[in-house]
């Protein structure tokens, strides 16, 4: 049986290395002052499709036989995991229908179309999402492309994961902490599986919405737990219903942590990351330097990295956030 490590996640670095982009670390004097540690911020809101999604997509669908891949894909998604899907189907030439809620930013739902892919929506509050997802696939012979539960999703994300050690090393920075905004928990695992293997004493911390932190509940249960109701918030980006199974494994090798992050609390990290780094975040792209900034962390005089997870804000939501 195949097991997640390091390897896997180096051939996904060979797979998608020239397709993807190296996002950079970047760090603000001001920032750092604010924070009261050092703060590295990874960018993967100038990845393309404008978050780190693309890396597990495009790796799930090179991984393929080119006979399943030629009949398509069907992926569910609060519209990052989509729109890293359909540009992956775009760049090796396949169908892909993106399944998507009724309430996801339109922003997502265009750019979705625009990489080519069909857009089917649903609404959260009454329909599942894989369920919509396999009726669709089914009949079509389609393959459903899970945004987490996968072992290619997950090494594909631990790409971004590969870069932070690779920068860390070139700037001769140990970090003590790594903070990851966390759904289903693919960004989370893959990245805490590279870095941990660099740097064993690294402490990973996951940043959920505030409570609805199923995947800290996940760890303490040592199973996979589902929010039961969907959270009234902006930060769409970490709102998926359930802890992904095999992400919940490699995060409880690694002795991971949860805190829960809220509406406010994102918002000050987008308004943070806006002002200082010059990046435009979406809300819950945010939420891990939303965390950090909030106290519930003890940073103090640390060497932290955060993932700047996405950047597909609509223009009217990042307005209002700078507004306050």
């Amino acid at each position: 049986m195949t097991t997640f490590d390091i390897a896997l996640i180096r051939q996904a670095a060979e797979r998608v290395e020239g397709r993807v982009v190296r996002t950079p670390l970047l760090e603000s004097p001001m920032l750092n002052e604010r924070a009261g540690c050092r703060l590295l911020v990874k960018a993967e809101n100038l990845q393309l499709t404008g978050s780190f999604k693309i890396r597990g997509a495009l790796n799930k669908l090179l991984s393929m036989p080119a006979a399943e891949r030629s009949n398509g894909v069907v992926a569910f998604s609060a519209g990052n995991h989509g729109q890293g899907v359909a540009a992956a189907a775009r760049a090796v030439g396949c169908p892909a229908i993106i399944v998507m809620p009724t309430t996801a930013p339109n922003i997502k739902v265009d750019n979705c179309r625009w990489w080519g892919a069909e857009v089917v929506q649903y609404d959260p509050n009454a329909q599942n999402r894989e369920d919509v997802a396999r009726e669709i696939a089914s009949p079509r012979g389609m393959t459903v492309v899970s945004p987490f539960d996968d072992y290619d999703i997950m090494a594909g994300q631990g790409t971004c994961g590969l870069e932070i050690v690779e920068q860390l090393t070139e700037q001769q920075v140990a970090p003590d902490m790594v903070v990851i905004n966390c759904s289903g928990g693919g960004l989370a695992s893959g990245v805490a599986e590279a870095v941990k293997t660099a740097f064993p004493l690294a402490r990973i911390h996951l940043a959920e919405i505030e409570g609805y932190e199923k995947m800290a509940r996940s760890l303490r249960a040592g199973s996979a737990q589902r929010n039961a109701t969907v959270p009234k918030t902006i930060l769409d980006g970490i709102n998926g219903p359930t802890a992904g199974t095999l992400p919940l494994q490699v995060l409880l090798r690694h002795g991971a942590t949860g805190i829960g992050v809220s509406d406010e609390e994102a918002l000050s990290g987008l308004s943070a990351a806006f002002n200082w780094l010059k990046l435009v975040l979406e809300p819950g792209g945010s939420a891990a330097i939303g965390g950090v900034l909030s106290g519930k962390l003890d940073v103090a005089g640390k060497n932290v990295v955060v993932i700047a997870s996405g950047g597909n804000v609509d223009p009217s939501v990042f307005a209002n956030s700078l507004l306050g």
